[in-house]
């Protein structure tokens, strides 16, 4: 009696995380997707030696820190554990590129680039991980394996392109864009994963 009763509060609070993590997904779909839609229209044809303008600047600026917010959320969804001290890693990340990127908004395009490309290689790493490990216990996470070393090779790019004539914030735009394809992927794959267990 224990045992099932035990078994049965796991598969609930299992559920409400899934839940929790695509309800999350979604939001994290619609914020990308405004903010690709943002850059496009106002900042797209700004080049590495340009100068940020001021939308530029305050759109670099909230990316990283609305992702540090988003990593925090989820850290709470996922409880305690070994991922949890990686996603604590991954939002004093988030903070510390947001600190940056004030900074760099100062400079040019390709500084921002910069810094904006080692956050998202090592954001993408630390995604990596925690998805890895997730296997096991949520599961459906090949999305978001995806996405993590899709990340890890788009920030390398980013970075060592930054200084390029040629490279422009459009180049985060598509980044950012193919976030949102994973996080929908994911929100997708969770869903199939939930409703094969309610079967």
């Amino acid at each position: 009696m224990t045992q099932t009763t035990a078994t049965s509060s796991t598969a609930t609070t299992t559920t409400t995380t899934t839940s929790g993590f695509r309800s999350l997904y979604l939001i994290r779909v619609a914020f990308s997707l405004i903010w690709v839609a943002l850059v496009v229209t106002t900042s797209a044809s700004l080049v590495s030696t340009d100068k940020p303008t001021v939308i530029a600047a305050v759109l670099l600026i909230v990316y990283p820190l609305w992702d540090a917010i988003a990593t925090l959320l989820e850290r709470r969804m996922a409880g305690t554990g070994s991922t949890n001290r990686v996603r604590t890693t991954n939002v004093a990340l988030g903070l510390a590129a947001t600190a940056g990127m004030i900074t760099a908004v100062f400079s040019t395009i390709g500084t921002t680039l910069l810094v904006f490309g080692i956050w998202a290689l090592l954001s993408g790493a630390i995604q990596l991980v925690v998805a890895i490990r997730r296997r096991r216990t949520v599961g459906a996470q090949w999305p978001m394996i995806v996405s993590g070393g899709q990340s890890v090779l788009a920030g390398a790019t980013v970075a060592a392109t930054s200084a390029s004539a040629t490279s422009s914030l459009s180049t985060v735009a598509g980044y950012s864009a193919f976030g949102a394809f994973w996080f929908l992927v994911s929100v997708i794959a969770l869903s199939i994963r939930s409703r094969r267990e309610k079967r």
